[in-house]
């Protein structure tokens, strides 16, 4: 692999509040607004929700490649990612942004483990490492055996 990649994405403006975005060598474009706080459209893809998608899409493409190296086979990961906006001197930014992975691993004794790939996941998530904005997790870890003893148990991961 190169030591730089670059990636392209062209954008539309339609009439009214309603944009496209697409991506080079990728079939289907996505339709998008600004959010209605902003004055644009309800029910779309905003900028905001794609900022976020990208950091969950990239976390969830991290934990696989680090799960897989280590051959570690949880039995899912879902994530959760929210984001803050302020507003600055220079208007609104997003401040902080939580990712809140729910880790499903096989067994009990797994649960260290996971733990610390989900940490090598946080920490080596390109896009995350990219905002200026800080980034935290609140990982949950859950098990069979723990969800047939009443739930799932948290994991602290800051």
């Amino acid at each position: 692999m190169s030591d730089q990649l670059q990636y392209s994405v062209s954008g539309h403006w339609m009439a009214g509040g309603r944009g496209f975005v697409a991506g080079e060598e990728i079939g289907k474009a996505i339709e998008f607004s600004a959010p209605p706080e902003f004055h644009g459209e309800s029910g779309f893809w905003t900028p905001e929700h794609f900022l976020l998608a990208a950091v969950a899409s990239c976390f969830i493409a991290t934990f696989r490649a680090i799960a897989g190296f280590s051959k570690f086979d949880p039995l899912a990961l879902d994530m959760a990612v929210e984001g803050r906006l302020d507003k600055g001197a220079a208007g609104y930014e997003f401040t902080h942004i939580v990712l809140r992975p729910v880790l499903t691993v096989r067994e009990e004794s797994e649960r260290i483990r996971a733990y610390r790939l989900l940490e090598k996941a946080e920490h080596g998530c390109l896009i995350a490492r990219s905002l200026k904005c800080g980034v935290t997790m609140e990982a949950t870890i859950e098990s069979p055996q723990n969800a047939d003893a009443g739930g799932d148990v948290p994991v602290a991961v800051r």
